[in-house]
């Protein structure tokens, strides 16, 4: 049964919801200003996937460094110290000038990142368990919300020439204090007991890894699609169909929009239809959203491509997630973190695909990249089953979004 919820755990998680919100509003502020970066830096296209890889490398590291140090202090610790520094180096990426900077820069913000994204899921996990509920899909959604803010704060900056130093620096100085003052309202041990050293003790054991690699091949192909679009989308548009950077930058914005929208009725979807017919709708969409984008004669009509995109995504990586939950009932926090580490890989390979395809031939052959990957997802769609009365409160209980 699930233990009384008090004023102060409700607490702990609206502080939770604000903190992922700010990652999201960090992320979509430093991928929307991509080509922004490029000119300030005189980043070369040829070298820019190799920066862009880096970053989820280097999260990876982060992730699993941060592991072990939530187990010497705790997940509130980490994630009070991180995310002000993440917040940090999204102004020190504003203030350079040599690549090396630009390097280190993209270096702290990948460890970060990583570390952050690891210590926040955690005390979400923690949450739930205490909640007795599914709650993770509403953090998830506020990282949705956070980058529609981002994205909407790169493009008032470009419509009024603000350099990255005035866009990054002012919007560290309003994050920065904000993530400080969320800190202190986090759950720690007295509000969460034991569930965060469960949650990674689930996590630790020991399960085969075959029956999950057809999901595993689900989430990396999802994740490049939004690799492709974090990365690619604002540089697309500016590059490919010569349009101004402000209306560029609604190429993100559209697409969080429509995971946003679509995160908060997936669920019901999801009932109605079943878990295969919705991965199977979603990728069909999907790859609609990457061939519209691909042909687009006007910046419009690849915004409308994107955001399509958005809205085919938004349910398949929870599901992912899900499936890999009811194989594995009895170890689903474990099933659920090796999962997890195909969004990294996802990322890692998005980035240099659609970069070096844009550098040898042009944007719209390397969007179609990922739309095959993505239409690979309907051959996978039978892993998900059905999706019964039965099934879903585990699938509350597992699912979560980007």
């Amino acid at each position: 049964m699930p233990e009384e919820i008090t004023p102060r755990l409700r607490q702990a998680r609206a502080a939770l919801a604000v903190s992922f919100l700010l990652q999201g509003t960090t992320f979509a502020l430093l991928v929307t200003c991509i080509p922004e970066i490029q000119k300030q830096y005189g980043l070369s296209d040829g070298l820019l996937p190799v920066f862009l890889a880096a970053v989820p490398i280097l999260a990876g590291v982060g992730s699993i460094s941060s592991e072990q140090l939530v187990r010497r202090s705790s997940a509130r610790a980490v994630l009070r110290v991180v995310q002000p520094l993440l917040c940090l180096t999204l102004a020190g990426a504003g203030l350079g000038s040599a690549l090396w900077q630009l390097g280190i820069a993209l270096g702290a913000f990948g460890l970060l990142v990583g570390a952050l994204d690891a210590s926040m899921n955690m005390l979400g996990v923690g949450l739930q368990r205490r909640y007795g509920r599914s709650i993770m899909l509403g953090f998830h959604a506020a990282f949705s919300a956070g980058g529609i803010l981002g994205a909407a704060l790169a493009g008032l900056g470009s419509h009024y020439d603000l350099g990255l130093d005035e866009l990054f620096g002012v919007s560290a100085a309003v994050l920065i204090p904000l993530s400080l003052l969320v800190g202190t309202r986090f759950a720690g041990r007295a509000e969460l007991g034991d569930a965060v050293r469960e949650a990674a003790e689930a996590a630790a054991r020991s399960i085969p890894w075959r029956p999950l690699l057809p999901l595993c091949a689900v989430m990396a192909f999802a994740y490049i699609a939004d690799a492709s679009v974090s990365n690619y989308s604002v540089k697309y548009l500016t590059d490919g169909l010569g349009s101004p950077d402000d209306l560029a930058k609604l190429s993100y914005l559209g697409y969080m929009v429509a995971l946003l929208a679509g995160r908060t009725v997936g669920d019901r979807a999801v009932q109605r239809f079943g878990a295969g017919a919705v991965v199977r709708a979603g990728a069909g969409v999907a790859a609609l959203g990457f061939a519209v984008a691909a042909a687009a004669p006007s910046p419009w009509t690849g915004i409308a491509g994107f955001t399509l995109l958005g809205l085919g995504i938004c349910a398949i990586i929870p599901q992912v997630f899900a499936a890999g939950g009811r194989r594995f009932p009895a170890d689903s926090d474990a099933a659920v973190a090796r999962l997890n580490l195909f969004n990294y890989v996802g990322f890692l390979v998005g980035s240099p695909l659609v970069g070096a395809l844009a550098d040898a031939a042009s944007y719209r052959l390397a969007l179609l990249a990922p739309m095959v990957l993505v239409l690979a997802i309907l051959f996978f769609a039978r892993e998900f089953g059905i999706a019964t009365p039965g099934h879903m409160a585990l699938e509350k209980a597992t699912g979560r979004n980007q």
